[in-house]
């Protein structure tokens, strides 16, 4: 269905414009016209520039040229006394021009300065489109607000068969000429409504939409491959909503395979759809299906390949029915995602023979080739192009790690069966292995090898104590990765289950170590899902045991789940894992392992999940590559590969990954892969000697030295922060050995960070704006967290209350060491905090009273119990020198967000209630004039909010 949505306009709550489809009447038109006008402020920006005299004597301007010129200038960011009338730029663009050195580097610090001095508004606020070149290598971004801007997502252009255009030229004819330029902002961008983003489409999305839409004025049907992580479901969307602009065409069709990613898919859809022209409808069950596709709208509709197969059975046979002979008279294109395994050859010969009009256009990430065909069936298609047609589009994994459309992956092959264990277990079999290769060997090893719980057991020690980095751990509650753990059966998952249960009760022989306890208290926080068909379980134990999953969700989340919401527990899982939404990147609302047998391997669309654990044998190609590409999206700049470790037939296993890394690379596999221990290792080691040639101690570094000194130590300790973070992933990556051969504690560390950013700090002081396109520095670069290790407030409350709870205990002496080391941390981190907690301590270790009353004493609600004292003195003593309401305040403090621009929650109710006349009276000689009241109020209770209140309020502050 075509439509313009229903709008209130802003100028008049009274009016509200509904069009459906034709052309707007002459009054609604003008409604319109206005609420642009108004919305983009042109009359005042026409009326700031209209009366502008400029007095200089070499330029004559009339009143049109000084606001083509300012305008011209505001849009391409340059001062005033730059030559910006020469440019002629269309008002979505921006391009900001840099050296040859450095394109992208400081022309989007350039973007982020101007959006942060409040350029980006009025008439300005329209801009859709960055533009960085420096003449041989151009990129864009599309517009956001400073604080959005993220150079990860710059673009470069390239053509159809996936050449690069860097030259700003070559850029401008492909991308910025008429009417490429605006095609590139209209039907080459999406408002994601979900996010309030604008999302341009990346080249290779673009190609494929065009050769889509070719193939429909051929009447041929065909498939892309885009590799998986690429934005296939974004391009699909526009593939989709493109198609219903053919007459040839009555409706689209967005076949899924599954109903999690119909729900998925159709959220995703709804939210590009919000501010498009098109109608999206998922489906509810079969008759809602029918009664949509019989319907005269030309709108796009997502449904399941099972809903459609039961509207097959329903009307198959009915050759007189009129919904039959209707729907089979449909002209359809149908689009489906993941269609290496959603359609069947069989099921997509049944569906064209009831919709015999139909074009049928394919998306996957993992096409089937000759060298992985399926099983020969009849004269069944074997290959995706046998059952699609032709290969309208490529973008391989190799193309899009080389454009940054997606990471690479770092791959571990790690064996929990030592080598004695296996020569015995032959031996004991009568079975002869001498002069067997070790990929002959782990053939003749037997399933049970893997599955029992010692495997598994090791498997979770590798987890929980060694794969601190790969979790970013130290990054902090809430600032970590997530992860998958994928095993062979739903046996196994549920008693990896119950296993990570009894490691975190402290009921197993794995304990999970003091250091991964201290960075985060509560890791790991593990949940089960499965595929719904794969629920469908007869057995009492097995529905028993879910059950008790989900109750045990429910404890940890506080939701309220059954077996029979099993679809919409699911979801919460994925939203957990996911953590797109806000909510989820609070400690308390996080997953951190979702174990698996099947789900979420494919279609599932997770950027903060980075690691992929895989505890079964290897599979196809495609399937690897699938489950791979969970891991690989583009997430922060810590995330540097897709990480997947593996625990079963390691030799099999890099023959497979091998394998499929040959197949869906077109022969760039080694393009793919992050570099192994020892070249990482050799890496870190080049830039340690450079490091210390150039700084052998932070102490060795003066801010006061030149500035040329200080270029080669910043250049020297980023590749040296770079290394050092990509090598600690590895499982050879070992910290105590680490720290005493370089001596390169977590306190030195610290000292070269703080180093580093005086450094950093005291060049931008010295030099132009223009210089910092300087090629040995690069001014955005983002330090890693390796020697920013995050004091947890909950792991320093466990260990007061042991010391509590066990006053006899013989490890007490080393308990109180190791928490006043840890209290130490916390004080110089939050000293406000610190003090109070270290009052409680004192009075734990000494013994005295307070602490004599054994197993009663509950650490975390005394500190509470002060902390609430403290903060209300405060908030009396802010209300009574404010004249403002203690109520109003504690609203306030309770909503109040540091990072949050313009009023906070409350402020404006506070203020109003705020007895302005006997402040100022109190006041008189530093406010002067009442209505500078508020500023000076807003002034003094955000610094104590700011300084006081929330570092006691939020303990990891």
């Amino acid at each position: 269905m075509i439509s313009l949505h229903k709008n209130q306009v802003k100028f008049n709550s009274n009016i509200i414009i509904s069009h459906t489809g034709g052309r707007l009447s002459s009054d609604s038109g003008l409604v319109l016209v206005k609420e642009v006008m108004d919305t983009f402020k042109f009359s005042d920006l026409a009326k700031s520039l209209l009366d502008i005299k400029d007095n200089r004597a070499y330029y004559t301007h009339d009143n049109l040229a000084i606001l083509e010129q300012l305008i011209m200038q505001l849009i391409a960011g340059y001062s005033a006394d730059s030559s910006a009338n020469l440019l002629r730029q269309d008002p979505v663009f921006q391009m900001v021009l840099g050296r040859k050195q450095l394109a992208s580097q400081s022309s989007i610090s350039r973007f982020k300065k101007y959006s942060n001095e409040g350029k980006y508004t009025g008439i300005f606020s329209m801009l859709q489109m960055f533009v960085v070149t420096n003449g041989v290598d151009t990129k864009y971004i599309a517009a956001a607000d400073g604080q959005h801007i993220n150079k990860e997502f710059l673009t470069s252009w390239v053509d159809k068969n996936n050449n690069r255009v860097n030259n700003y030229l070559g850029f401008a004819k492909e991308v910025l000429s008429i009417p490429q330029g605006h095609k590139m902002i209209t039907e080459f961008s999406v408002l994601d409504a979900d996010h309030k983003a604008i999302i341009l489409l990346r080249p290779y999305q673009i190609h494929a939409i065009l050769a889509v839409e070719q193939a429909v004025r051929q009447r041929q049907s065909g498939y892309v491959w885009h590799t998986t992580g690429s934005g296939k479901t974004l391009t699909s969307y526009k593939v989709a909503r493109n198609l219903l602009r053919s007459p040839a065409l009555d409706k689209t069709i967005f076949i899924v395979d599954r109903i999690d990613l119909d729900q998925q898919t159709g959220t995703a859809f709804k939210s590009y759809a919000m501010n498009d022209v098109v109608e999206v409808n998922d489906t509810d069950n079969v008759s809602d299906l029918v009664r949509k596709l019989t319907a005269n709208d030309r709108d796009l509709v997502i449904t399941t390949i099972q809903k459609l197969n039961y509207v097959m059975k329903r009307y198959g046979d009915k050759e007189d029915n009129r919904i039959a002979k209707k729907l089979r008279n449909l002209n359809i294109g149908f689009v489906v995602d993941e269609c290496h395994r959603a359609v069947t050859p069989k099921k997509q010969q049944e569906i064209t023979k009831f919709f015999p009009k139909s074009l049928w256009y394919g998306f996957t990430g993992t096409p089937i080739f000759a060298e992985n065909a399926r099983d020969e069936f009849g004269d069944m298609p074997r290959t995706t192009e046998e059952q699609y047609g032709p290969r309208l589009h490529e973008y391989t994994v190799k193309e899009a790690i080389h454009d940054k459309a997606v990471l690479g992956f770092q791959v571990e092959y790690i064996n929990t069966l030592e080598k004695n264990s296996i020569v015995d277990y032959f031996d004991q079999s009568g079975i002869d292995i001498d002069g067997l290769s070790e990929h002959e060997i782990e053939a003749k090893l037997p399933r049970e090898a893997y599955e029992n719980d010692e495997h598994k057991l090791k498997v979770i020690d590798q987890i929980v104590n060694y794969s601190r980095h790969k979790f970013k751990l130290t990054r902090g509650p809430g600032n970590t990765y997530s992860a998958i753990l994928t095993t062979r059966s739903i046996p196994d998952a549920q008693r990896y289950y119950e296993l990570f249960n009894e490691v975190k009760e402290g009921k197993s022989s794995v304990k999970i170590s003091e250091k991964t306890k201290s960075l985060v208290s509560d890791f790991p926080k593990v949940a089960v899902t499965y595929s719904l068909n794969e629920t469908e379980e007869t057995s009492f134990e097995r529905q028993s045991q879910y059950k008790q999953i989900i109750q045990d969700y429910n404890e940890t989340f506080n939701t309220h789940y059954d077996l029979e919401q099993v679809r919409a527990f699911n979801q919460d899982i994925n939203n957990r894992l996911a953590r797109k939404k806000d909510i989820y990147r609070t400690r308390s609302e996080q997953l951190d392992i979702v174990i698996v047998v099947d789900r979420l391997l494919t279609g599932f669309d997770s950027p903060s999940t980075a690691i992929l654990f895989m505890d079964r044998p290897p599979a196809k190609p495609h399937h690897l590559i699938q489950a791979f590409s969970r891991t690989n999206r583009i997430y922060d700049k810590d995330k540097q590969y897709g990480q997947i470790t593996t625990f079963q037939y390691p030799s099999q296993y890099q023959e497979a990954v091998e394998n499929a890394f040959i197949l869906y690379s077109n022969g760039g596999e080694s393009a793919i892969q992050a570099p192994g221990w020892n070249e990482s290792y050799g890496r870190f080691q080049d830039a340690y000697e450079r490091l210390i040639s150039v700084a052998p101690s932070p102490e060795s570094i003066d801010v006061n030295d030149d500035v040329d000194t200080l270029k080669l130590f910043v250049k020297a300790y980023q590749e040296f922060d770079k290394s050092l973070g990509a090598i600690q992933v590895y499982s050879e990556f070992d910290e105590d050995v680490f720290e005493q051969q370089y001596n390169l504690r977590p306190e030195v560390i610290e000292s070269y960070h703080g180093k580093y950013e005086n450094a950093l700090e005291k060049i931008r002081e010295q030099i132009d704006e223009d210089e910092e396109d300087d090629l040995t520095i690069d001014f955005d670069y983002q330090l890693s967290e390796v020697g920013k290790q995050q004091i947890d407030y909950e792991y320093l409350m466990l260990l007061m209350q042991t010391i509590v709870n066990e006053p006899n205990s013989q490890n007490r002496i080393k308990r109180i060491v190791d928490a006043e080391a840890y209290l130490t941390k916390f004080k110089d981190n939050n000293p406000k905090l610190g003090e109070i907690i270290e009052d409680i301590f004192l009075t734990i270790k000494d013994g005295n009273e307070l602490a004599q009353a054994e197993n009663t004493l509950n650490v975390s609600s005394e500190i509470e119990k002060r902390i609430d004292e403290r903060v209300s003195e405060l908030v009396h003593d802010l209300s009574e020198s404010l004249y403002v309401q203690e109520d109003d305040l504690h609203y306030l403090i309770e909503n109040y967000k540091p990072e949050k621009a313009g009023k906070q929650t409350g402020e404006s109710n506070l203020l109003e209630n705020m007895d302005k006349d006997r402040y100022l009276e109190e006041n008189r000689k530093k406010v002067q004039k009442k209505f500078r009241v508020k500023k000076f109020a807003k002034q003094a209770y955000t610094d104590v909010i700011e300084s006081e209140i929330l570092p006691l309020t939020n303990k990891n502050f």
